[in-house]
């Protein structure tokens, strides 16, 4: 389970009680994985993200599928993708700055038009199929500062839970059992054989002046515990959220446009945290630890929408998409890290990294219902381009999150339940409002658009307030279009606050990594007609 938390039973010292992750952890999750806030071709990028209420584009396979109807011929699109990210980080009032770059194919889509039809109403309808990313998860944060709290340690996140049942109550031979070479069973372990934190010596003699590891135990303390200590805080987050979708669309007299989607989504994302703390003129040089998530995901989901178009000139579209419903498996590994500074101490130290057996998790996440509404104006008659507006509904707040894994069907119940309140808590229903015009010049186009997305939480956390997290978006894009191909091409940036807490302890222990990612994507898109 991410995070798995390991603390000793204090009654029995060589067994070790593995306690429940937070649901925060959880509730987090189901929104990472599901924060979509730009998708499609470079030409519906281009006007704001706006699908809604535009039809013709391979965009519509996974946005509103009722866009195919639009199609009289058929049409093969490439959209190679790179995403540039330049992040700056305040942490224990130090600033430093962080760039990462990513490339990816943002949409890869097939659609077969059908053959149009003058004995019937229905005209004609189409096929299509695509690849697409829905989310892209790189990300990267690079923080470091002087914390002169001696209480503030992520060391501290272990030690009063060994220290809690008393003097004595948690015995060396506990860790000592659990710990072998360069591995452990907990991360208390780990942090013993590498002298990070010590038992207190009882029954000392003359011939044994260290005691024994039977008779040794809590309460457990670290070195250098008053020296104020150099910290660094590094992330990296790699992955995506993409699908495969089979879509269809029908067109009733070139007014009533209708479509249905089926998509089957994957998740993959990786995530390292790494916190290195330097005690200043300390007996370490530096020691730390370094946390590896790694998940996947499979997801089947399905999308219905509409086109209606009263007149030439105006359209309005709809969609709604069911929840996605995800089978998740996750892998936690942490590692823990010293090096020494004094002569005793890199005697003492026979390793210098301790990896923690990995934990496995299993569970089942269902994402937000979504549903848009929007419309679009063409200008003389399409000929001079068009003006589209849609709003975004989005229902953070149904998201959940179950599992099977815990022995008893209440535990699995109680887990359930904590995300469920986590989530409720946590985040809201959103409905984002976007805004685009596109203008056409022969077969050039130019494209500007909009978006505002309001923030998805209902609480201040990390110490970034709840408003600041809303975003606007600005795109633009140009365009070519001809009887044999298209070239589109789009750029989109926003700016982002995020926190991030590299340890949890008291609210005035716990130092906070402030964050504001600037997010650009470049996004090229090549369509061929056949």
């Amino acid at each position: 389970m991410k995070r798995l938390l390991a603390g000793l039973l204090l009654a029995l010292p060589t067994t070790s009680l593995l306690a429940q992750g937070s649901a925060a952890e959880y509730a987090d999750d189901a929104f990472r994985y599901n924060d979509f806030v730009l998708q499609g071709s470079a030409r519906f990028r281009g006007v704001g993200g706006n699908q809604t209420a535009l039809g013709g584009d391979a965009s519509n396979i996974s946005g509103n599928p009722a866009g195919l109807g639009f199609y009289n011929r058929s049409e093969f699109t490439l959209s190679p993708s790179i995403n540039l990210l330049s992040s700056k980080n305040a942490y224990l009032g130090s600033n430093t700055n962080a760039d990462k770059t990513n490339f990816n194919i943002g949409q890869l889509s097939l659609v077969f038009a059908g053959e149009s039809s003058r004995n019937s109403r229905w005209r004609r309808s189409s096929f299509g199929i695509s690849y697409s990313q829905s989310l892209n998860f790189s990300g990267s944060v690079d923080a470091q500062g002087r914390n002169n709290n001696t209480n503030s340690t992520f060391l501290n996140e272990y030690i009063p839970g060994l220290n809690s049942g008393g003097a004595g109550s948690v015995k060396e031979r506990a860790l000592s059992d659990d710990f072998t070479n360069n591995t452990a069973r907990t991360p208390e372990a780990a942090l013993y054989g590498l002298f990070l934190i010590n038992p207190t010596i009882y029954g000392a003699t003359t011939a044994n002046p260290n005691g024994t590891v039977d008779t040794n135990g809590s309460p457990f303390y670290r070195l250098d515990p008053t020296l104020p200590l150099n910290q660094r805080v590094t992330t990296n987050q790699s992955g995506a959220n993409s699908q495969w979708t089979f879509a269809y669309g029908s067109n009733f007299d070139d007014k009533l446009y209708l479509g249905i989607s089926a998509n089957i989504s994957r998740i993959r994302y990786e995530s390292d945290i790494t916190v290195r703390e330097s005690p200043i003129n300390g007996q370490f040089d530096n020691y730390g630890r370094a946390n590896n998530l790694t998940v996947t995901g499979t997801g089947f989901g399905i999308k219905v929408g509409a086109i209606y178009r009263p007149v030439q000139s105006f359209q309005l579209g709809i969609d709604a998409a069911s929840p996605t419903f995800y089978s998740m498996k996750e892998t936690f590994q942490q590692s823990f890290f010293a090096f020494g500074r004094s002569p005793q101490l890199i005697s003492d130290l026979t390793v210098n990294t301790v990896n923690v057996d990995p934990n496995d998790f299993d569970y089942s996440m269902t994402t937000p219902f979504r549903a848009s509404g929007g419309f679009t104006y063409f200008l003389g008659g399409g000929k001079l381009g068009f003006l589209t507006a849609t709003a975004d509904y989005v229902g953070y707040g149904g998201m959940r999150i179950s599992t099977d894994v815990f022995n008893s069907s209440q535990s699995n119940t109680d887990f359930k339940n904590d995300v469920k309140t986590e989530v409720q808590n946590t985040y809201q229903n959103v409905v984002n409002v976007r805004a685009g015009a596109e203008i056409r010049a022969n077969i050039f186009r130019i494209r500007a658009g909009v978006a505002y997305l309001p923030t998805a939480y209902r609480i201040d956390l990390d110490r970034v307030s709840a408003a600041s997290r809303a975003r606007t978006l600005f795109t633009g894009g140009v365009g070519m279009r001809t009887d044999r191909f298209s070239i589109d091409l789009s750029g989109s940036f926003y700016s982002q606050k995020t926190g991030l807490s590299p340890y949890i302890l008291s609210d005035s222990d716990t130092p906070t990594v402030s964050t504001t990612t600037q997010r650009t994507n470049a996004m090229l898109s090549l369509g061929f007609f056949f």
